[in-house]
């Protein structure tokens, strides 16, 4: 019977015969090494794995998965998780600041493997105190450019019923009871405290903010996966940088779905959409039909030398 990996923490494992929730412990022998395959960790929680004996022979092929590279020059590859049915990118505009660069360039991963995303505003009881204009535009961009933004607060429970729904909607998993769904973000987001609140006894730790910048302290250590009502969901360490893998920049407006509807229309292929005459991107940015935030996140993605990202 195939498992899937519901944790994991350095060389050890917890699997689990999904959609039953029977986790059991396992390890790895020697080295697996995917083909192809050159991240720091070869086997991530939501991989189909067979284990005999407690012992992990074999990893599937991955359907999907969310891959980023380190902030730091190393140019070590990570993947987050893998075979997901959606991903939740949770923000906060303010306590702590999420940066729209980070946002584009985590939707442009969900988008290159087809991940359907949603964007989550938390902590919106405080954000609206806080920062109401600041979220009024990055809704109206976002949601511009096709993603939905949903609002909520572990504190107040607002929004929360919603995305329990949406978590167990078995629309596209693959069966019954098995869907499995990530939260990511920067660390202090909040990603546990929504968890914590969509129930099931779970008692995740959460954290405050650091004084230092007001940035979010790591509380989640592991990748660890929950069962949720009817779905499971993949908790993650707060990321830091969100370095881009495996996409060309000839690429990189393929995964902006409005300068990818606009670019049909430009006048040569291919097109940069930076300089050249009768651009239709640019014409799009010009007549505000492309938000400039999100054309600035696509121009610093193709100046990037070497892949670098800090």
């Amino acid at each position: 019977m195939s498992h899937t990996v519901v944790k994991h923490t350095g060389s050890h494992y917890l699997v689990s015969p999904l959609p039953l929730w029977e986790p059991v412990p396992c390890v790895v022998r020697g080295k697996i090494r995917l083909k192809g395959s050159a991240t720091t960790n070869p086997i991530a929680v939501g991989d189909k794995v067979e284990v005999t004996d407690g012992v992990i022979t074999v990893v599937h092929q991955r359907k999907n998965y969310i891959i980023r590279k380190s902030s730091n020059l190393s140019r070590q590859e990570h993947i987050i998780a893998a075979n997901l049915d959606g991903a939740f990118l949770i923000v906060t505009m303010v306590l702590p600041e999420t940066r729209w660069e980070f946002v584009d360039r985590f939707l442009m991963t969900c988008e290159a493997y087809k991940i359907p995303v949603v964007i989550v505003l938390n902590k919106i009881d405080i954000q609206r105190k806080l920062a109401p204009k600041v979220i009024a535009r990055f809704k109206e961009v976002y949601e511009g450019a096709g993603y939905p933004v949903w609002e909520t607060s572990a504190l107040t429970g607002e929004g929360v019923d919603r995305l329990r729904k949406a978590i167990c909607n078995q629309s596209n998993a693959p069966v019954r009871g098995g869907r499995v769904s990530l939260f990511s973000g920067i660390s202090g987001v909040g990603k546990s405290s929504l968890i914590n609140a969509l129930g099931c006894d779970l008692t995740l730790r959460t954290g405050v903010l650091s004084d230092y910048h007001l940035k979010g302290k790591h509380t989640t250590t592991f990748y660890e996966m929950f069962p949720v009502a009817d779905g499971f969901v993949i908790d993650s360490p707060g990321i830091k940088g969100f370095g881009l893998v495996e996409v060309g920049k000839e690429e990189v407006y393929h995964f902006f779905p409005e300068l990818f509807k606009a670019a049909i229309n430009c006048r040569f292929n291919p097109c940069t959409h930076t300089h050249e005459p009768d651009c239709a991107v640019m014409d799009g940015l010009n007549k505000g039909i492309i938000s400039p935030e999100r054309y600035d996140s696509y121009v610093k993605i193709l100046e990037e030398e070497n892949g670098k990202y800090r």
